[in-house]
């Protein structure tokens, strides 16, 4: 116990409970694979109108990424049990590094196809499935501080998310689309050496025995034994049709008609800025109840929705996103940390994959709805629906026992 257990010491400074060499190499990762996937958004929507396919061509684009993730997460989670995270990882990063590269040589050389950049769009996706599982598993084997790890990933991440569309946005106009993507993948080069330098503490590998369908059976009795856990994701899977996917297509419809292109990016500024804040902040609060400080954040959610559907100026529209973001980031470290630290290592792939895909379907459901809801109903009506959505939410989440008691654990059981 006492070579795990983080000194007191550490906790204060952020020492050597995070700072490790092979937390370093995990940051380092995580950082420049972030700031492409922030970019490439961008570079893969102005890529695909200018060569002449339209909004309904980046939208196709996107969601042929979207809808493999969704597809062959719980698959992912699978094969991190069975093969290791980080071998899964350091696959899923040598993909990319092909497929951004194959992508940055057809914008370089011409006018790509439709169906190409769909294609590669998918594969992208696949491998994305079989990334984001592991990703549960590794900070617990890195770093004593898990919270403090948690938190300072997710800061990194939240500001290369605010860099990302400004300096693609910078690339796309100065040089040329295909860089970003040459860009994009030397970053997924770097994160897969990084990956595979990491000196990992041992783990049992409880899936390699049985067929897939048993180990994902077991990933899903493990998942759904635990009231808190499924408790909040079918509460998040509601918000995520009823808030969190309108609130993004409809958003920037209402706040682009108010204050043009330059007020909406502004706002989304201020919301990544927010991130950062909560990240920052979860990096010294340590609540002993963390579920129930996340869902106490999370009521500043609905200020993003709400400051929407009243048009309020753009100052303060900006300042309650930036409330918005921080709570928002808050929640999220908080419920990262309790995934990581209240499930045991030879199942924890497993039951994130279920977690992450009860997330991830919800949101598109939300996003495709919200267009056609929007025209019924109107979009600021509809927005007015998330906030309200967003507050009782907030208030089930708090309203579960399992879920408002779950304690503070400082390792992984």
């Amino acid at each position: 116990m006492s070579e795990t257990a983080p000194k007191p010491e550490d906790e204060r400074s952020g020492g050597p409970a995070v700072w490790t060499r092979d937390f370093r190499l995990f940051f380092t990762a995580r950082s420049v694979s972030t700031l492409g996937t922030g970019m490439v958004p961008v570079a893969m929507s102005l890529g695909v109108i200018q060569a002449g396919y339209g909004a309904t061509g980046a939208g196709l684009t996107m969601a042929a990424s979207i809808v493999p993730l969704a597809l062959f997460i719980l698959f992912g989670g699978v094969f991190a049990d069975r093969f290791t995270p980080r071998r899964m990882m350091v696959g899923a990063d040598a993909v990319r590094v092909l497929t951004q590269t194959v992508t940055a040589t057809l914008f370089l050389t011409g006018t790509p196809t439709l169906w190409h950049l769909m294609v590669i769009s998918a594969v992208n996706g696949t491998a994305a499935a079989m990334f984001q599982p592991g990703l549960a598993s590794l900070i617990p084997q890195i770093a004593t501080d898990v919270q403090r790890a948690v938190a300072t990933q997710r800061t990194s991440e939240s500001f290369m998310l605010l860099l990302g569309p400004s300096v693609a946005g910078f690339l796309v106009a100065y040089a040329d689309v295909g860089v970003v993507f040459l860009i994009d993948a030397a970053g997924f080069a770097v994160s897969a050496a990084c990956l595979a330098l990491l000196r990992l503490r041992g783990v049992p590998r409880a899936a390699q025995e049985g067929s897939i369908w048993v180990n994902l059976k077991v990933g899903w009795r493990e998942f759904r034994s635990r009231t808190w856990m499924w408790g909040v994701i079918v509460i998040w899977a509601v918000m995520g049709i009823a808030v969190f996917g309108p609130v993004f297509p409809l958003g920037a419809v209402i706040i682009n008609d108010a204050y043009q292109a330059t007020g909406y990016g502004f706002v989304t500024s201020a919301f990544g800025a927010g991130t950062i804040l909560g990240g920052l902040v979860a990096m010294r609060v340590r609540p002993q109840r963390p579920l129930a400080a996340g869902a106490l954040a999370m009521f500043f959610f609905a200020l993003e929705p709400l400051s929407i559907t009243l048009v309020l100026p753009l100052p303060l529209m900006a300042a309650l996103h930036l409330v918005a973001g921080a709570g928002s980031a808050f929640w999220g470290v908080m419920w990262m940390t309790s995934v990581q630290t209240q499930v045991a290592p030879g199942v924890l792939n497993r039951v994130h994959a279920y977690e992450v895909a009860g997330s991830v379907i919800a949101v598109p459901i939300g996003q495709s709805l919200a267009g056609p809801v929007a025209s019924l109903a109107g979009a600021r009506e509809v927005l007015a629906v998330s906030s309200i959505v967003s507050v009782m939410g907030c208030v089930l989440l708090l309203s579960v026992p399992a879920i408002r008691r779950l304690r503070r654990v400082a390792a992984t059981p």
